[in-house]
């Protein structure tokens, strides 16, 4: 994600993200994790913690756990010795040994498999690892920064993701808000991207048009700042006007509007997030729960009318319900 003046935005809640930046960037913090919805800028703010921090003149070095095999992470991260298995013809220094005085960013944590969670954890706890095949370990001197964008307390619940570690995590930890949160911030990002796009492709689109701001804060925006961005970057790609109107936006944007206000989050939810009397997963996920459940029984337990209602696949839906433990 570009956001090349850094985190941009002065709702309240991205005042607070900034200040925990500086505060986590400066201490002496080994592990930072970092919790947000899909395209709000984790990637970012792990990288701000590490240029804000004494750690900035070394590596920063980043790796999507969701990307990498099962079967190779190990050897990614921890390296291997000459001869450890077939194809290791040489040693070869892990990411976290070139990690070495700076930070590791490992995006999607969760996806990591549960003895892989084991390893780390010994490295958390005595900075030092072995590299497969090796006798003696090494020491090093590394900043973990671990991000998700699930509730890893229920991983924890549900036996995908160790408690030990999760605790040793949770010591410093950064909920980044959604989009839908952050209030005018929306149109603060506009006119950045709109900037930014405009140098790119050579002209200029000067703002939004008054039906379009009425749903960009209507919308509920899924996919965030990346979203956002990319469906800016396409109108600039396929249209022409020089504002940007209703008819340049997708047709599921404002089908997406009309299911939503379907389903808006009840009340009391709200006012708990915003006193902070509750975590925000953890009221998101017990607003998904209570949704799923009194869509069930209003479609008599139709998978397939419950999933449409809520604009999901059928599939997604029993995903969801599975991962949510609702039967």
């Amino acid at each position: 994600m570009a956001y090349e003046a850094g985190l941009i935005g002065e709702h309240a809640s991205i005042l607070e993200v900034r200040r925990l930046i500086e505060r986590i960037a400066k201490s002496a913090a080994r592990a930072v994790l970092i919790y947000g919805e899909t395209g709000t800028g984790k990637g970012l703010i792990a990288r701000l913690v590490h240029q804000q921090s004494p750690r900035r003149p070394q590596e920063f070095i980043d790796v999507n756990c969701a990307a990498i095999p099962d079967q190779l992470l190990e050897s990614e991260l921890f390296g291997h010795e000459k001869g450890a298995f077939t194809g290791a013809v040489s040693r070869k220094s892990g990411l976290i040994e070139v990690a070495n005085g700076g930070s590791i960013f490992l995006d999607e944590i969760r996806d990591m498999n549960l003895v892989m969670q084991a390893k780390l954890l010994t490295v958390l706890d005595t900075q030092r690892l072995r590299r497969v095949g090796a006798t003696s370990p090494v020491e090093v001197d590394v900043r973990f920064i671990a991000a998700t964008n699930r509730i890893l307390l229920s991983e924890v619940n549900a036996g995908r993701f160790r408690e030990d570690l999760y605790y040793r995590l949770q010591v410093v930890a950064i909920n980044v808000p959604p989009l839908r949160e952050r209030g005018d911030d929306i149109f603060v990002l506009t006119e950045h991207f709109l900037r930014r796009l405009s140098s790119r492709y050579g002209r200029v689109i000067r703002g939004l048009d008054t039906e379009v701001v009425d749903i960009f804060r209507r919308y509920r925006w899924p996919g965030n700042v990346r979203e956002l961005e990319n469906l800016l970057e396409r109108i600039f790609i396929l249209e022409d006007e020089n504002t940007i109107m209703l008819k340049h936006l997708p047709a599921r944007i404002l089908r997406d509007i009309k299911e939503g206000e379907k389903t808006e989050q009840p009340s009391e939810i709200r006012e708990a997030i915003t006193k902070g009397s509750v975590d925000y997963y953890e009221a998101t996920t017990a607003f998904q729960i209570k949704l799923i459940r009194h869509m069930l029984a209003a479609t008599n337990g139709s998978l397939t009318e419950a999933a449409t209602r809520l604009g999901l696949s059928r599939h997604a839906l029993r995903h969801q319900m599975l991962k949510l433990d609702i039967a």
